[in-house]
């Protein structure tokens, strides 16, 4: 058989509430929907490119041009099917990993759909549930940001991470430790900081949080090898780990002690695998981060999050955490306190309802061979 047809859907989401990181306040989010048609069956991709250049040089519109100019034209010239064959062919392009996982994921889906099986069986996943925190962006005051960890905290979520950047950090830190002591905790800076900052970031040592993220620029390996030689508290690196090779360049250095691994941003699933890998074979702990994807791209991150390396609490909280409407039936929930149950369908293994998708729907184009 052959791929029939691929649809491209660009969607806005409203959140249910604001979220602010370092980068500014966001109030809805948009991205892309990719859809691949086979004899009937249907794998459904998310693509995790934001509106503006912010967390990554990729946007929707970079990723709409290069999905349907360069890589479902490869896809349908080449009649690859297989996720494992796409890779290969996709790798002579460079850089546009979210591009590229969109289209690999939707592939993925197809691919396990068609076997019956769960996409965790695929890619060898070991558990049922994944451990879930939530993330808690930048507030308007100390008590709301206390308040909305209250909040979570008592619908189940027993890690929480909040964003940091400067003039919102050691004094944010030190009010949550005040009221929750034994709290899992850890602080994510979405590369906010310098290294001529170090001694002030060196302060949060003393709030034992489970890890400060990408405290400096994405590109910075060898100033976060640096810091991470002076603060006790482990570093984590997000926006740093593009591929592989920057991993491996950033553990050969010594830069973190516990990667975030965001399919997206490394490229799609065979990549993540790759990162997972290496970094159980150096003794690295890694965990799955969120981009707020709809439960298109949530369901795909449960899956992943099941590979034994993910040693941490995922952001891969509830659907309604995000969007009063998920795009998915049933949506994604807690099923105990600070777990999620990995759906266990074919492939994703929730429902994508069509009329959700169309509703949220501001351009769609329909590719064929």
């Amino acid at each position: 058989m052959a791929i029939e047809r691929i649809e491209l859907n660009l969607l806005r989401l409203p959140y249910v509430h604001f979220f602010e990181t370092s980068f500014g306040r966001a109030y809805d989010r948009t991205f892309i929907i990719i859809r691949v048609y086979e004899d009937g069956v249907v794998g459904y991709g998310e693509c995790v490119a934001e509106e503006k250049p912010l967390y990554s040089g990729e946007t929707t519109e970079t990723a709409w041009h290069i999905t349907r100019d360069f890589l479902v034209p490869l896809v349908f010239s080449r009649g690859i099917i297989e996720p494992e064959d796409y890779y290969e062919a996709a790798r002579v392009f460079r850089g546009n990993q979210m591009a590229k996982a969109g289209l690999e994921l939707a592939l993925w889906d197809l691919k396990a759909k068609k076997q019956g099986l769960p996409l965790n069986r695929l890619w060898g996943g070991v558990r049922e549930e994944i451990p879930a925190g939530v993330s808690v962006g930048i507030e308007d005051s100390v008590p709301e940001l206390l308040a909305r960890i209250e909040n979570y905290l008592g619908q189940g979520y027993e890690r929480i991470k909040i964003k940091i950047k400067p003039g919102w950090d050691v004094d944010v830190c030190q009010a949550i430790r005040e009221k929750y002591p034994d709290l899992l905790l850890q602080a994510d800076a979405n590369g906010a900081y310098s290294i001529e900052q170090a001694e002030h970031l060196r302060k949060l040592d003393a709030f034992k949080l489970l890890m400060v993220e990408q405290p400096f620029p994405p590109y910075d390996l060898w100033d976060h090898s640096q810091l991470q030689r002076k603060m006790t508290t482990p570093l984590c690196l997000d926006e740093s780990i593009i591929s592989f090779d920057s991993a491996r360049a950033a553990l050969e250095m010594g830069s973190c002690r516990i990667v975030n691994i965001k399919v997206g941003r490394v490229g799609g699933i065979i990549e993540a695998r790759r990162i997972h890998d290496y970094c159980q074979r150096y003794g690295v702990g890694v965990w799955c981060g969120g981009m707020l994807e709809s439960g298109i791209g949530r369901a795909h991150n449960l899956h992943i999050a099941t590979l034994p390396n993910f040693k941490y609490p995922n952001d891969l909280s509830a659907s309604a955490r995000y969007y009063q409407e998920d795009l998915i039936e049933p949506p994604i929930s807690l099923s105990r306190p600070g777990y999620i149950r990995v759906p266990e369908g074919p492939g994703l293994g929730v429902n994508p309802v069509e009329e959700r998708i169309e509703k949220a729907t501001v351009r769609k184009e329909v590719l064929k061979p």
